[in-house]
């Protein structure tokens, strides 16, 4: 048994935290690879190292001083180190990135030196070796994940170092500059690594009991979820459930090994396990989880005879893509399309994408609905229930919630509703209410 680890940032924001993960990797043998995030807030009013190092850069690039932010971040790193009684000395390395900072070295640098230092911490004080990102994670030179140099170099690496810590977020472009992921990105490296070296559990520690069944923010104390599928997860992911980066699923989706969401400060909770597929159901729970989010804008587009008319669809997208614009959904009917985009990407290109559109495809209706939110039901025993999308309609309506479109995938994984932004929320809590696990 071989599993990888990855910490977030709650749980290495300070020395106590530090204490806990060493409790953690070291209570299993199996536990040899670590994956460790920057330092995150260690209270409400706290702000994340990254944040911090963000703020240098920005204040550097606007030509102002950066010295008191700067400090406090050596200062976070400095009493990690004391209160864990360690003898590491980073401030040469400090040093080095400060002046990097100030001579206006990239962001993506800037940004990575959070788990960088905190790696560093981390493998002193488990007693374990580091291996820096950027001699295993690389990037192709338009920024994409070069998997095939990756896994290989990561593999060969580690077979020769039985533990390591590394850190997260960011990896190398091929001109040695340093090149991060998005925020949340540690998730990933954690899932490259595992898949590397063909683990058997990736364990992705946060600082939550595992995921829950919707966001904790809308809806008070919602039902944990035990055991999620990949797909499952993907969905709910999107829709902005946050506990795992949506893209940290791919590399361990390939090669079929389970993913552990478990909590930092309450080690014995099982939290939830994401598997490729189970078939294990839940008599009471027809639904996995609801989530939803705002932000898109729908572009309605009716044609009679549109079915009878070759290459339509492919015209209205080629129209978009040209004005370098990605859809999101495609719900259509005989005569119809509409296209849900984010509305950000149609800023300031709104009435040339719909001019674009007249010219293109010659519509004899067009009509564009803005401050969209799209909710997901989605449940892999949704396709052997009859009814759950009456009983998602039925409950819409009760509320008053005007449904604007609809869109089921063939797999009957998920159920994806259009409403007015305003009512995301009295949608979600009706919904959550409707399908929650009785009691």
């Amino acid at each position: 048994m071989l599993k990888v680890l990855k910490f977030g940032g709650s749980s290495l924001a300070d020395a106590e935290q530090f204490r806990k993960v060493k409790a953690i990797v070291e209570a299993e043998p199996e536990r040899r690879y670590v994956i460790a995030s920057a330092p995150g807030k260690r209270f409400f009013e706290d702000e994340k190292v990254t944040d911090l190092l963000l703020r240098c850069h920005a204040l550097n690039k606007d030509r102002n001083p950066f010295d008191d932010t700067f400090q406090r971040i050596s200062d976070r790193f400095h009493g990690i180190i004391r209160d864990l009684g360690l003898k590491l000395s980073i401030e040469d390395e400090l040093e080095t990135v400060k002046k990097a900072i100030a001579n206006g070295v990239s962001v993506d640098y800037v940004a990575s030196r959070g788990e960088y230092f905190n790696s560093m911490i981390l493998a002193d004080f488990l007693g374990i070796p580091f291996l820096d990102a950027e001699e295993c994670i690389f990037f192709t030179a338009d920024g994409k994940l070069d998997s095939k140099k990756t896994n290989t170099v990561i593999e060969n690496r580690l077979a020769m170092m039985p533990r390591a810590v590394i850190p997260g977020f960011y990896g190398v472009l091929p001109g040695g500059e340093i090149k991060t992921f998005s925020r949340g990105g540690s998730d990933i490296t954690g899932s490259i690594v595992a898949e590397a070296v063909d683990a058997d559990l990736y364990e992705n520690w946060t600082d939550v009991n595992g995921m829950l069944m919707a966001d904790p923010r809308i809806i008070d104390d919602p039902a944990p979820i035990d055991i999620i599928t990949y797909r499952e997860l993907r969905e709910l992911s999107y829709m902005g459930a946050t506990v795992l980066h949506e893209d940290a699923v791919f590399p361990v989706r390939r090669s079929g090994i389970p993913i552990n969401i478990r909590n930092t400060n309450d080690p014995a909770d099982k939290g939830t396990m994401i598997v490729p597929h189970t078939d294990e159901k839940s008599e009471d729970r027809v639904v996995t989880g609801i989530a939803g989010k705002t932000g898109f804008t729908a572009i309605y587009i009716e044609k009679d005879m549109m079915n009878s008319e070759l290459g339509y669809g492919r015209r209205v997208l080629e129209t978009l893509e040209r004005r370098g614009i990605s859809f999101e959904h495609l719900p259509s009917g005989i005569d119809t399309v509409t296209v849900v985009v984010h509305t950000s990407a149609l800023e300031g290109k709104l009435d040339a994408v719909v001019a674009d559109l007249k010219r293109n495809v010659r519509p004899d209706t067009i009509r564009v609905y803005d401050n969209l939110a799209l909710l997901a039901v989605v449940g892999r025993s949704m396709v052997s229930s009859p009814g759950v999308a009456a009983r998602v309609f039925a409950t819409l309506a009760r509320e008053n919630i005007n449904i604007r479109m609809i869109d089921q995938g063939s797999s009957e994984l998920n159920i994806i509703v259009g409403i007015a932004d305003k009512d995301r929320i009295p949608a979600l809590k009706a919904l959550y209410k409707e399908f929650a696990p009785k009691k």
